[in-house]
Formats: structure tokens, C-alpha cells, sequence
């Protein structure tokens, strides 16, 4: 844990404000669910709340089966982070934060397929060099609560209609998923 330095006091009604500079900095946005951590020694933490990384198991599992069934390197998103992934370069890929490009398309609930005439490319986690071909939104009880994406394969290939169809449909499996 690291101190920040800063220091606010709790109003009449319970209420503490996040400075600013931290909620830039940690991507925490008004509505943003925020769990609440205890400790015995009388710290208070608080977490953002990520739906999807409650099923990190489950969605690990699902991402190998995206990245057999399509060829493509797969990976699921929280709103932050990419929580699960399938394919070559694993460890450079998990934990890693999404970029502002994929996070501006999941806040708009676009979803991205590219094509060879539009030669409109994605880069869709930050400090990496490789360009999506599919990425869904996925969007629960009308909140965004990740995105499922599969890169380009090794050949470089264009995604098939088939493939760009079952990462929609994964995108609504999972939506479906966090709002029970």
C-alpha cells in the first residue's frame, strides 16, 4: 500500500471525497461501485468493484476456448484490465491495462470489427504493439463491464463473419452472466 499524503475528513453524513488526482489516476469514474475492505488494525480500503474479475476462473476458461475455436489470441476485459487471456504471450497480456482507445469504445457500447477496406486499426492494451481485429462490449443491466477481444493471428489474418459472431455472442454470455 502506498500513502498518498492527502487527507480528508468524513462529513455529517458519512461521506469522503476521492481527491480528484486519484480517481484520474485509478480510472474511477461517478457510479463506479467501490468495494470496502476492513482490517484489524483499523485500516479502511477501498477497491474498485470489477464484475468480471469475479468470474476470473470462469473467464480464463472461456478465453481458451475462444482462442481454439477462432485462431485468434482472445482476451476478456474488466473496465480496466484484461483479466483473462488465451494465446501467445501470455504474461505480457495479463493484468495489463486497457488502452484509451478500447476504454472509449466501451464507454460508447461500439463494438469494433476490422475489415481490409477501412484500414481503421485498434491497440487495445497499453505499452503492446498488437492490433485487435474483434472487440465487443461487454454491457449488463446497461452498465459496461468489460469487453472480450481477439487480436490478429500470426498470418494476420481478417476475422471471418463466424469468428466476429461468436465473440458477440461471448460478450452477451458474459453480460448476461455478471447480472446474475
Amino acid at each position: 500500500m502506498k500513502a498518498t499524503g492527502i487527507v480528508r475528513r468524513i462529513d455529517d453524513l458519512g461521506r469522503v471525497v476521492i481527491p480528484k488526482e486519484i480517481r484520474r489516476t485509478m480510472r474511477i469514474r461517478e457510479g463506479d461501485p467501490l468495494e470496502i475492505y476492513t482490517a484489524a488494525d483499523g485500516e479502511v480500503i477501498f477497491k474498485k468493484y470489477s464484475p468480471m474479475g469475479d468470474f476470473a476462473e470462469f473467464t480464463a476458461q472461456y478465453a481458451e476456448v475462444l482462442n481454439k475455436a477462432t485462431g485468434m489470441p482472445v482476451f476478456i476485459t474488466d473496465r480496466d484490465r484484461v483479466v483473462a487471456y488465451s494465446g501467445a504471450g501470455k504474461r505480457d497480456f495479463t493484468d495489463r491495462r486497457i488502452s484509451k482507445e478500447l476504454e472509449g469504445l466501451m464507454e460508447e457500447r461500439l463494438s469494433f470489427v476490422a475489415s481490409p477496406r477501412s484500414g481503421v486499426t485498434l491497440t487495445p492494451a497499453d505499452g503492446r504493439e498488437e492490433k485487435a481485429c474483434l472487440a465487443f462490449p461487454v454491457v449488463s443491466a446497461g452498465d459496461v463491464s468489460g469487453a472480450v477481444v481477439a487480436l490478429f493471428n500470426q498470418k494476420g489474418d481478417y476475422p471471418a463473419q463466424p469468428d466476429a459472431k461468436l465473440l458477440q455472442v461471448a460478450a452477451q454470455f458474459l453480460a448476461k452472466q455478471t447480472e446474475e
